[in-house]
């Protein structure tokens, strides 16, 4: 199978730095098996030549009155023999003539034989110029020495050290063989990180290494995986908090936009008023109370606006303070019911409080929340629903308990059914967005801010429930929020702004 150009470059590598370690291994071995050889090759020939210089001292006299004798035993011990006296005096020699040669009482090998040891030296001889292996014994007349060229040493060292290095590179064949199937796997692995590290630096964060394995480059693999897996999530958090935080700039711009022109029009109304009045109007009682019941009722819509405004900022900010506690909701229910029902009674509606079921354990229903905040959240429910139900209409307001799939407890719904006109489907799910009105003209008249829907979302949130409407044209509407039994946990002062700015478009 070809390689990967990379793969490939790596495996070269790996194969050129185990051939250097075994070349370096295998010159080693040279090295220190030649001296190894070379010692005990001397050191056994030593022993040989000593056994030889005895055998031959028994016949000194004989070889040094017959010169003969003397070169036939030499040849026969395969060396030179050297015959010298106990003042160092050359007796006999079977390379040059004893007259000729220094004496020989200062060689090392003559000192310790002539002490009655044995003795032995290398170096270059002064009479043939031939480095040679000397050694030498005691012998009648003084010393015995045989000499041998240190050549044939060198020749049966070098025998060895070529049987020695063929066995060695032999053996070095399957650990090469090894080593390539190694350097191969190795240069794979390394190459598929490198690679997916360089996927991870063009920001590839979903790629990921397949086949890790156990050991330690399997182990930096799956680490880079963990690496890859975290950055990834990291990418699509900042992804996802820059949508957010686009989202929250369109928000502000549409809340910008939505407050100037809500507080624009009972302005403008309130000016246009003023200016008539103070032309002249004031003085004509024909127009001048209607003008200013006019200037009065945008007045009063400008505080319920900015009164909201401010509402729905403290919940965003964080900064309104809840005191949560166990509540009766059907005193919840009663004590709102009572704060609108001359309101309701005025078009003749008829405000009921459907039976609020009990507690699992049969005790009456209880929720946990501020009173205050779910007092003004069935207040706006009401309030719209009134609004909007028709004279001799009806609003009922119904409790319902369930288990939440979160928190593990029991949550209880409160909702809000009346009987008006109904919201078409494709604005039920804006209904909750600030300023978001079925028919704008028609809530102006009312006198709606935009915000109540707004303001109950917020509030439910900051109480750990949820919002929602059921409603169908010419079957009335149905709103409704829930509220946990017990306490979650939550703390009295909520922050909520990333929430809950984020979803006031949702």
């Amino acid at each position: 199978m070809i390689m990967p150009p990379l793969t490939g470059r790596i495996f070269l590598k790996l194969i050129a730095a185990v051939l250097a370690v075994l070349i370096t291994s295998l010159v080693a071995v040279d090295i220190m098996a030649s001296r190894i050889a070379e010692d005990t090759y001397v050191d056994t020939l030593k022993m040989e030549l000593t056994q030889k210089c005895r055998i031959l001292a028994l016949e000194e006299q004989t070889m040094v009155s017959n010169a003969p004798r003397m070169e036939d035993m030499a040849k026969a011990a395969g060396g030179r023999i050297t015959v010298v006296g106990r003042d160092g005096t050359v007796l006999a020699d079977t390379e040059q003539a004893a007259n000729k040669l220094a004496n020989h009482s200062d060689r090392p090998e003559i000192i310790d034989a002539l002490k009655g040891t044995i003795g032995s030296d290398k170096r270059l001889s002064a009479s043939v110029g031939i480095n040679s292996l000397y050694v030498a014994v005691p012998s009648p007349s003084g010393a015995l020495r045989l000499a041998v060229p240190l050549k044939e040493v060198q020749t049966q060292v070098d025998i060895i050290r070529r049987h020695l290095l063929t066995a060695t590179a032999i053996a070095f064949i399957p650990s090469i063989l090894l080593m390539a199937f190694f350097a191969r796997s190795v240069s794979r692995k390394l190459g598929q990180i490198i690679e997916y590290a360089a996927q991870l630096a063009v920001g590839n964060f979903q790629a990921r290494l397949q086949d890790t394995g156990s050991d330690e480059l399997g182990l930096l693999g799956g680490k880079l995986n963990e690496t890859g897996e975290k950055l990834e999530a990291m990418f699509e958090q900042l992804e996802r908090e820059h949508a957010e935080l686009e989202k929250l700039e369109r928000v502000r711009k549409d809340f910008i936009i939505n407050v100037s022109h809500e507080l624009r029009t009972p302005l403008a109304s309130i000016q246009g008023y003023t200016e008539t009045l103070l032309d002249g109007a004031i003085d004509d009682p024909a127009h001048n109370v209607k003008f200013l019941n006019i200037i009065s009722a945008n007045t009063e819509r400008l505080g319920r606006l900015i009164a909201d405004l401010l509402t729905l900022s403290r919940i965003e900010l964080g900064i309104t303070k809840f005191q949560f506690a166990s509540y009766f909701v059907e005193g919840l229910l009663l004590d709102c019911r009572e704060s609108l029902l001359p309101i309701a009674s005025k078009k003749q509606i008829d405000l009921v409080i459907e039976p609020v079921p009990a507690e699992n354990d049969g005790n009456r229903l209880e929720a946990f929340c501020d009173s205050e905040a779910v007092h003004q959240v069935l207040s706006n429910l009401l309030d719209n629903a009134i609004k909007y139900t028709p004279e001799g209409g009806r609003i009922n307001l119904q409790v319902r308990v369930f288990d939440h799939p979160e928190h593990k407890i029991p949550f209880t719904e409160i909702s809000v059914q009346d009987t008006g006109a109904g919201i078409p489907k494709e604005d039920l799910s804006r209904l909750f967005e600030r300023f978001y009105r079925v028919d704008k003209a028609r809530s102006r008249e009312l006198g709606g801010t935009g915000l109540g829907l707004a303001i109950v979302k917020h509030m439910a949130k900051a109480h750990g429930g949820e919002v929602g409407v059921d409603s169908e044209i010419g079957q009335g509407s149905r709103f409704w929020f829930t509220l946990p039994t017990r306490d979650i946990g939550l703390e009295e002062t909520q922050t909520l702004q990333p929430e809950l700015t984020g979803s006031a478009s949702s």
